[in-house]
């Protein structure tokens, strides 16, 4: 049996969505596991990043941080 028309664009899709869902998880994972040498050297605690508390817990919204690390792989990648 032929497969063609929406079922290969479909098997495609799904494909680039698995790959690009596999880069996410791996991506998280290292930013977890670099969160403690990237706060021993500032970044983490920078203007604009939140901290909140809430029942014990500490929840960490990095949002400069973010922007400055994915400025600087942007430009090392265009270096590159």
């Amino acid at each position: 049996m032929l497969l063609c028309g929406p079922f290969v664009r479909r098997a495609v899709y799904n494909d680039s969505m698995m790959k690009w869902l596999l880069t996410l998880i791996v991506a998280v994972i290292v930013l977890t596991l670099c969160t403690p040498w990237l706060r021993k050297h500032g970044l983490g605690r920078l203007p604009g990043d939140i901290t909140l508390r809430h029942k014990g817990r500490d929840y960490y919204l990095p949002i400069t941080t973010t922007v400055l690390l994915s400025l600087a792989l942007t430009l090392l990648g265009r270096l590159i």
